[in-house]
């Protein structure tokens, strides 16, 4: 399945049900926000998004804790969580959609090695965090995490909203 069919699919789900979608990125730097949108009509579901890169913009722009950043770093299940709980109250959105991880080179540990990602989708209802870790490039890494949200995106909208 190409990329471009993958978010058709989302894009006819999230339309069909009247849902809108907020992105909340940090390691794809708007990667999602940018397969999203090359869907003619996206206009008519995806809301917007926020590319978080720095911790700043995570706490000023979608409410991530300082306590969470300093207890758990800005890789981690905690921040990811409140990152696609922050997207759904500052786009207003439906769906909340956040990533973050290390795309790398540089900066792994051995507790979070590079590769190491969490992609978390908030309703307002259940919240879902998947972690990963992804070998390959920077690109790569970057490209398999945009996949991998959109289909975790798409198996939610199909389980939720197909039955």
């Amino acid at each position: 399945m190409t990329h471009y069919c993958l978010e058709k699919e989302i894009g006819e789900l999230l339309l069909k049900n009247n849902l809108t979608l907020g992105l909340a990125e940090s390691c794809t730097g708007g990667l999602i926000g940018n397969l999203i949108t090359n869907v003619p009509g996206s206009s008519g579901y995806f809301i917007g998004g926020v590319i978080a890169y720095s911790n700043k913009m995570k706490i000023e722009m979608l409410g991530v804790s300082q306590k969470t950043l300093d207890m758990y770093g800005a890789v981690s299940e905690e921040t990811a969580v409140e990152m696609a709980i922050g997207i759904r109250g500052a786009a207003i959105v439906d769906i909340g959609l956040a990533v973050t991880g290390i795309a790398g080179p540089e900066y792994g540990t051995e507790e979070k090695p590079v590769g190491t990602i969490y992609i978390v989708l908030s309703d307002g209802i259940e919240t879902r965090c998947r972690r990963f870790c992804f070998e390959g490039t920077r690109l790569e890494i970057k490209a398999k995490t945009a996949e991998n949200a959109l289909l975790i995106l798409k198996n939610y909208l199909m389980e939720k909203y197909r039955g």
